[in-house]
């Protein structure tokens, strides 16, 4: 297996811990929204949206990861860590992306109507690297069942 098939192998693993996240929002009523955080090949912090249960519209799943992550490491930079999260962040949880100094980001499916890329583009930390689509079709299913649901 070479190098990029194992990262593959890899960040659809992590994904997949970040949709489990998602699902347990979905199931709790939130925005199906989770997220992972990874440092040397370990989850360090997991999390979904909680602005419902928390009546906080800052509770996004990044937020609530990113927190997490600094409290297992110590400190508030996470730049050997690796963001998983099923949708693109929006520019809220870009900034405080940047800000930790992640710099590593992989995301499943777009947010064309929030996503960073539309408002703020370079908002990440300069040296931070993008992946998206990995599992894409799966976070884009569970957004549209849920909003579904909704109507």
């Amino acid at each position: 297996m070479t190098k990029t098939e194992e990262q593959q192998k890899k960040d659809e693993f992590y994904m997949q811990r970040a949709l489990d996240e998602a699902r347990k929002a979905f199931d709790e009523g939130e925005i199906p929204v989770g997220a992972v955080v990874v440092c040397k090949d370990r989850i360090i912090a997991r999390g979904h949206n909680l602005t419902e249960t928390l009546t906080d519209v800052t509770a996004h799943a990044e937020m609530q990861v990113i927190t997490a992550a600094a409290n297992a490491l110590g400190g508030k930079y996470l730049t050997d860590c690796t963001l998983y999260v099923t949708v693109e962040p929006c520019v809220m949880c870009t900034g405080a992306i940047g800000w930790a100094q992640i710099r590593r980001i992989v995301y499943g499916c777009e947010d064309e109507k929030r996503g960073y890329h539309q408002y703020a583009p370079h908002a990440l930390h300069p040296k931070a690297t993008v992946l998206s689509g990995v599992l894409e079709d799966d976070c884009r299913k569970l957004m549209q069942e849920f909003f579904q649901k909704k109507r």
